[in-house]
Parts: structure tokens; C-alpha cells; sequence
């Protein structure tokens, strides 16, 4: 998250460049702690509006997830100009809810049955292997495959 943030500066802070030449130039082979990560995030998000998108959220690791809201919550609370922007699966709504707390406003959003069925014929049009699947069955997964998905 530091990396991308930093690349969207148009000028890396001062902090960050010194430390950077302090470690000799190996900062990519040197892991940086969580608190040095923290105070960079601090450093840049504090001096200015950011929006972090997380796309997918229920496929990030079960064991780890808990790890990242509670660090999410931490830049929240430590720049006020932040805001999230996360997506997932229905199951976790609660998990985000419950670390995020009155950070969190939920929104449901479920996809038509008819855009995903676009989707899925404009996608096999685009199929480098075409010959792969025959009309007939096109016709019969066609349309059990939105059914699947908004089951998830």
C-alpha cells in the first residue's frame, strides 16, 4: 500500500528519501516494520484528501484479513482525509462493519441477471479459442451461470 502510494505523489517526501539513503539504497531487500510503514502512511496522508480502493476484499486470506481492517482503521484514525472504498462478497460485510465500526457505510450492490449474461457473451466473442465451445453448449451454461453467481 506504501508503494502505491508514494507513486502517486508527484514528489517522494523528504523522510522517505533520507531513510531510503540512509539504508544504502536497499530498501527493496530490507522489509520495512510496520510502525516505519506507518509513520511514511501518517507522513503522506495526514498533508492531504486520499482515497484507498480494495477491490475483492473476501478473497484477501481469511488469517490475515482481520490484520488489514485493523490497519485500515488505524490510517483512518490517523488521517482524517482518508477514505475506503472496499468490495466483497455479502460475508463479510459484518467482519468490515465490526473493525471499521461508524467508519463503515454499507451499500448491497448485486448485478443483473442480464448484465452478466452480456458480459458472458461479450467475453466468448473475444475467445482467442472459439472452437472450444460450440453453440449448444454456450446455450446451456449461458444461463446458469448468473444463477451461480448471485448465489455467492
Amino acid at each position: 500500500m506504501l508503494k502505491q502510494v508514494v507513486s502517486g505523489l508527484d514528489e517522494v517526501p523528504e523522510g522517505i528519501v533520507k531513510d531510503y539513503r540512509r539504508r544504502g539504497r536497499v530498501v527493496s531487500s530490507q522489509k520495512l516494520v510496520r510502525s516505519e510503514i506507518m509513520e511514511y502512511l501518517e507522513d503522506i496522508l495526514s498533508s492531504r484528501p486520499t482515497f484507498i480502493c480494495i477491490d475483492a476484499l473476501d478473497e484477501y486470506p481469511d488469517i490475515h484479513r482481520v490484520e488489514l481492517l485493523n490497519l485500515l482503521n488505524q490510517i483512518l484514525e490517523m488521517a482524517a482525509g482518508t477514505r475506503l472504498f472496499l468490495t466483497g462478497r455479502p460475508q463479510i460485510q459484518s467482519e468490515v462493519e465490526e473493525h471499521l465500526a461508524e467508519r463503515a457505510a454499507s451499500r448491497s450492490i448485486t448485478a443483473a441477471k442480464k448484465d452478466i449474461i452480456t458480459f458472458l457473451r461479450a467475453k466468448l466473442k473475444e475467445d482467442t479459442m472459439p472452437e472450444a465451445i460450440n453453440k449448444g453448449l454456450e446455450d446451456e451454461i449461458i444461463p446458469k451461470i448468473p444463477e451461480t453467481v448471485s448465489e455467492m
